[in-house]
């Protein structure tokens, strides 16, 4: 499965991000509970925020964001940046 990248214009931790590239591994365990448009929705939320990351590991950094709010759900985003790249990855996602 090939990796899915989408266009979106936010900033987060002080980073203008162009771009999601969602990773398809959440689709294993949890296709029937969260699709790519509820990502990009989780995502969205990240505008304007600054997060510490959980893990550094250059040129990246891996953020976990738990009991994210959605109507009346909540979901779990894991996600990186890349230094020097104006994208952030979504390495799995699913509900709570």
């Amino acid at each position: 499965m090939k990796r899915r990248e989408y266009s979106l214009d936010l900033t987060v931790n002080r980073k203008r991000i162009t771009k999601v590239v969602v990773d398809p591994h959440y689709e294993e365990k949890h296709s029937s509970s969260i699709d790519d448009e509820i990502i990009l929705r989780l995502v969205q939320m990240l505008d304007g925020k600054f997060v510490e990351p959980d893990v550094e590991d250059p040129p990246f950094n891996y953020f976990s964001q738990d009991q994210i709010g959605l109507n009346g759900k909540f979901y779990k985003l894991i996600w990186l940046l890349e230094e020097n790249e104006s994208y952030i990855g979504v390495v799995n996602a699913y509900r709570r």
